[in-house]
């Protein structure tokens, strides 16, 4: 079971899948390494980057970026194109204020707005009068992703995470409330009169810290970096620059001693601090080579001995049995699963 620290609850895959035919839902959970057993269990967690990576494939399985969730679709590379315009914005107001105005015209069931009241800044979604799909599960969804996006670039402009002092939901509690506290703010209210996040404003006249280089970083890790920038700070969680780290060294990754003289700690105190986050050297090693086989496996250039061998493992045997006692299947059937080698 995934750790609080890097993962999310099994009740937003859940939701994720929805609108996913049935047929085609195994399929996707096994290729992005989410054991399908898991939805019955309502205490269990799944990892970032298998969230992460469910998100793309829901959003490929039925073109829409959004979860199916509003009466327009939210075509994929969507977000992408919103992120390469608000990378332009001088101020974390101005590119939020963008980030508001790009989401309603995305969408038609919800529409979202920014307003200053005194020492509160608030970002809020107004749902329509009528929307196409007013299951109050699917609402919460709605709100629950789109404050999720909006957040996430908030974070991201400003180069850091944005505390949130308040969270309003206008819907029932639900039972995976101890998610809100974490990703957004302790303070949680519900059945309120409408769903909103409040922050300090003047957080909002600070200088965009969005580069060329922070783009592409975001876009790359995207939609993992959106959700992540909620659950921790990255300059305190070890773990995740760890994670940063070895995905940018590509195929040849420093030793645990190297990365600990980068971060100018011994060896014994960055164990000491991954086990604090509820992790481990081996584990972020097993969690970033399942991500990496997963990848692989999807472009389909690589036989399974090539990707074994490519990804450290003695041969492919020690691969296959890695992978699915991670995954709940073979390697072989995660190709498989995949949208361009499913059959039609």
């Amino acid at each position: 079971m995934a750790t609080a620290s890097q993962s999310v609850s099994i009740a937003f895959v859940r939701s994720a899948l929805q609108n996913v035919p049935a047929a085609r839902r195994a399929l996707l959970l096994q290729r992005c390494g989410v054991v399908p057993d898991a939805l019955a269990d309502d205490r269990a967690r799944v990892a970032a980057a298998a969230f992460g990576a469910l998100w793309l494939a829901v959003a490929r399985e039925i073109d829409d970026e959004f979860f199916g969730l509003d009466a327009r679709r939210m075509k994929p590379g969507s977000f992408a194109l919103l992120c390469h315009a608000l990378a332009a914005a001088a101020t974390v107001g101005q590119g939020l204020r963008l980030a508001v105005r790009g989401f309603n015209l995305f969408f038609d069931d919800v529409q979202a707005s920014l307003t200053l009241a005194g020492r509160e800044a608030r970002l809020a979604l107004v749902p329509a009068a009528q929307p196409a799909r007013p299951d109050p599960e699917a609402r919460r969804f709605a709100d629950e992703t789109l404050l999720i996006m909006l957040h996430g670039l908030l974070c991201w402009l400003a180069g850091a995470r944005v505390p949130v002092a308040r969270l309003d939901m206008a819907h029932p509690r639900p039972a995976h409330a101890d998610e809100y506290r974490r990703m957004f703010s302790p303070q949680c209210s519900f059945d309120a009169a409408r769903t909103q996040l409040v922050f300090d404003p003047r957080v909002l006249a600070q200088r965009a810290a969005v580069d060329a280089a922070a783009l592409k970083a975001f876009l790359r890790d995207a939609p993992r970096s959106v959700f992540m920038k909620q659950v921790a700070d990255s300059h305190a969680a070890f773990g995740e620059r760890l994670r940063r780290r070895l995905r940018r060294a590509g195929s040849h990754w420093p030793t645990l001693e190297v990365l600990a003289d980068e971060l100018r700690l011994s060896p014994a105190t960055l164990r000491r601090r991954l086990q604090a986050e509820g992790t481990s050297w081996r584990r972020l090693k097993d969690e970033l080579r399942h991500e990496r086989a997963l990848a692989l496996l999807g472009e389909g250039r690589l036989s399974v001995a090539e990707i074994a061998s490519r990804l450290g493992y003695e041969d492919a045997s020690a691969f296959h049995r890695a992978f699915r006692r991670r995954a709940g299947t073979t390697p072989a059937a995660a190709r498989r699963a995949t949208p361009d080698n499913a059959a039609p």
